[in-house]
């Protein structure tokens, strides 16, 4: 077995903390993981891990061995990007991550275009509408709409995009359009919220006459992915505050039907966030560029 192959599955037991959770994330089955463990400890003559049914937690000897092993797969990647970046062949695994919405709008289709030009370079794409832990998650570069709120953390803004508050037709002839944003709370409509632990969303940020204005809606349903909020919201169920080219084509349709437009919400910034010590890998300046055209391509088509 690779000894630098033993080294990174044990990085990733040490992060995940399981052998399953590690070996998926290496692409080896529980038992390679086991295994790799084992011949990392027969090498180094010391057992690196308190072992649980539930769980693996690293030994003294383990936490001492993995701060130099961070380094060492550190020096090896940027040594490998180095290479790759002379030779004008990058090469490697590429962990990326982006919202479930934006991940299948813009992303996700884009992913056989960029491994047709760069076939060297493996993907692993993860979408998901949770609060991804990019550091400790091994995540190379993140497709966001939001902020950058971790200093640890690079930010490349590719573009802001602005919000739109509607509902469906069948919804505001039952229960009335609202005319101002307070009407949001006291007439009590059915704001359709997206939440999950870690979520900003349990209130709506509006620009008004007198400032950003930040409203703690309420609904009676909520969910961890953004479309099936669009689909309650097209089948009537209540009010989605979503970006408007997620939902241009149903306003152009008349399927949906934009409100408070005189006080909208405040806009988000899509951007490609990643961890200081990429910056230098080829593979992620090469992806994060691919997608930013990308995205500023198809974004202008839908909101055309």
């Amino acid at each position: 077995m690779s000894y630098l192959d033993n080294v990174r599955v044990f990085v990733r037991v040490v992060e995940l903390g399981t052998l399953s959770a590690a070996g998926r994330d290496q692409r080896v089955t529980p038992a390679v993981a086991s295994n790799r463990i084992k011949e990392l400890e027969r090498h180094m003559g010391v057992r690196l891990f308190n072992r649980t049914t539930r769980k693996l937690t690293p030994t003294e000897h383990g936490r001492v061995f993995y701060d130099g092993a961070v380094k060492i797969l550190e020096a090896v990647n940027e040594a490998e990007s180095a290479i790759a970046d002379l030779s004008r062949n990058p090469k490697g695994a590429l962990r990326i991550t982006a919202p479930l919405g934006i991940g299948r709008r813009l992303i996700a289709s884009g992913i056989p275009e960029f491994h047709d030009k760069y076939p060297d370079i493996e993907v692993r794409l993860r979408l998901s509408d949770h609060n991804v832990d990019i550091l400790s998650e091994g995540v190379d570069v993140a497709f966001k709409l939001g902020i950058l709120e971790d200093s640890n953390l690079r930010m490349r803004g590719i573009m802001n995009c602005d919000r739109v508050i509607c509902g469906a037709p069948a919804y505001f002839a039952q229960r009335g359009i609202p005319a101002t944003p307070d009407d949001l709370i006291t007439e009590h409509h059915d704001c359709l919220l997206l939440r999950y632990p870690g979520s900003k969303e349990y209130y709506w940020t509006l620009q008004t006459a007198d400032g950003v204005r930040k409203l703690e809606v309420t609904g009676p349903y909520d969910s961890d992915d953004g479309d099936v909020l669009t689909q309650w919201a097209l089948d009537g169920h209540g009010i989605i505050n979503k970006p408007l080219f997620e939902v241009k084509q149903f306003i152009n349709e008349g399927s949906l039907i934009p409100v408070l437009q005189d006080t909208p919400p405040l806009g988000a910034q899509l951007a490609a966030i990643y961890p200081h010590k990429r910056f230098q890998d080829p593979k992620v300046r090469l992806m994060i560029d691919f997608m930013a055209e990308r995205c500023q391509r198809l974004i202008g088509k839908m909101l055309a």
